[in-house]
């Protein structure tokens, strides 16, 4: 079940509740089967809206370029991945992508969060072209950001709990 979805269904089914209780206490010639009617719609938009609009997000023009470009960076070209630390916690990854577009072509930007709250951690991973990346780390790194300086550095591979156990 999609997050959305997940945040969106108790509300929905609260509205479903509302909406067939009021008709139900209407009078009599207004059709009782009216109010189950129109609870099936509730129910049925309060489903199928969160799952379109996840999944047919409309992107601007401009973004909608960027993402074509970087879907070729992806599949033609080598890829470096980008550790970015001390962002701050309301930066979200639309605005990470944007700043790294300025110095070269952004494949993907993953911003991690706390499993626990859901918020961000303040760190993130930009995947880049190759080329681009020695580039994005001189102009990048030590970047003042909505109010934070950026670390920008190569991500080290993550290593496996039993290396360091041996």
């Amino acid at each position: 079940m999609s997050s959305s979805l997940r945040s969106s269904l108790p509300f929905t089914l609260a509205l479903a509740i509302l909406v067939y209780l009021i008709t139900y206490f209407l009078p009599a010639d207004l059709l009782p089967s009216a109010g189950i009617a129109m609870t099936i719609g509730v129910i049925v938009a309060g489903i199928l809206v969160p799952i379109l609009v996840e999944t047919k997000a409309l992107p601007s023009a401009t973004e909608g370029k960027a993402t074509k470009s970087s879907a070729v960076v992806a599949s033609s070209g080598d890829t470096a991945t980008l550790y970015v630390g001390n962002l701050p916690y309301r930066a979200n990854e639309d605005a990470v992508r944007e700043l790294f577009q300025q110095s070269g072509n952004v494949v993907n930007v993953r911003l991690m969060k706390d499993r626990q709250t859901g918020r961000r951690r303040g760190f993130g991973f930009v995947e880049v072209a190759s080329k681009d990346a020695n580039k994005m780390i001189q102009k990048l790194n030590d970047f003042e950001f909505e109010g934070r300086t950026l670390k920008v550095r190569e991500a080290k591979e993550r290593q496996d709990n039993e290396d360091g156990e041996e």
